[in-house]
């Protein structure tokens, strides 16, 4: 197994045409543990440690540009307030020492179902910014997931930054686990209210061969909401809607048995999670939210 250290970000691109099998390692949480117990033994790591501008991240008037190898430590500390629901994924993220070194950027390349950030992603309807020394290109949170640990890079692309919309309403996240720490979710459900465009995404993780929006329990909620003048008067949810978009949002899945859970738990915890994350966040919509522009 050879080793490629490149100094710059120009450097990792060359590198990458040259060799388009080359597995990327920043943070390492994931190809380190396939690495040592021998599932898989690459050709080429390129080490992208010393790309300083992957570490980077900026806040726009209405975006944040976030850097591929931003620690989800980093996230948590300083972009709680403009993404709610990835701060709050990243919370449960492994150990803390893994959370100093593990990145979105990392999910995405893995793009295991059961990562952590993708159900907060989708949720947002972040862009995720690739690269390769024929250019760059923006592909849709949507688009980016194509199949089990597949994702939409070409061989010779890799993840420079994702692009967020700063949260203009409320946003929540939930995952089961085993345990309280240090595991992998036997299923997760983000929620993002977008008050602004009188909208509701959400993201499941852990529960399809795909990370997977509910897309039948968005349509049915946004309906719902706008038909009964919710968001103008910010009154409860009745509890007949939360049940359907609950139960809209558990038949979304498409999970196996494993390890972690059966299919049929997991179906029933994703359906309980997306209610619960709908009446926390209308909760905070109905308090703090309704102030922000276009929700009044």
């Amino acid at each position: 197994m050879d080793f490629l250290r490149p100094a710059s970000w120009e450097e990792a691109l060359a590198a990458k045409a040259e060799h388009p099998t080359a597995v990327p390692i920043a943070g390492g949480t994931d190809i380190m543990v396939e690495i040592n117990f021998d599932h898989r033994r690459p050709e080429y790591l390129l080490d992208l440690n010393r790309i300083e501008l992957l570490r980077e991240w900026e806040v726009g008037e209405e975006n944040v540009r976030l850097g591929a190898s931003v620690p989800y430590t980093q996230i948590m500390e300083n972009l709680r307030a403009e993404l709610p629901g990835l701060a709050l994924a990243s919370h449960t993220v492994a150990s803390p020492q893994i959370r100093n070194r593990g990145g979105v950027g990392g999910n995405l390349g893995t793009a295991s179902p059961a990562g952590d950030a993708h159900p907060a992603l989708l949720a947002a309807g972040a862009e995720v910014e690739v690269e390769s020394v024929r250019g760059s290109r923006f592909i849709p949170i949507d688009e980016f997931y194509k199949g089990v640990k597949r994702n939409a890079l070409e061989p010779d692309e890799l993840i420079k930054t994702v692009h967020i919309k700063k949260a203009d309403g409320p946003q929540q996240y939930s995952k089961v686990g085993t345990r309280n720490a240090m595991v992998i979710a036997v299923c997760a459900f983000g929620l993002a209210l977008h008050p602004e465009t009188r909208t509701v995404r959400t993201g499941i993780g852990s529960a399809a061969p795909t990370p997977v929006r509910a897309t039948a329990a968005e349509e049915f909620l946004n309906a719902a909401l706008e038909e009964g003048g919710f968001w103008e008067s910010g009154k409860i949810i009745t509890p007949s809607i939360a049940k359907q978009f609950a139960e809209l949002a558990s038949g979304a899945c498409n999970p196996i048995d494993d390890v972690r859970g059966t299919a049929k738990y997991r179906r029933h915890a994703v359906g309980i999670m997306a209610r619960r994350t709908l009446g926390w966040t209308w909760e905070q919509y109905r308090g703090t939210g309704r102030t922000l522009e276009g929700a009044a």
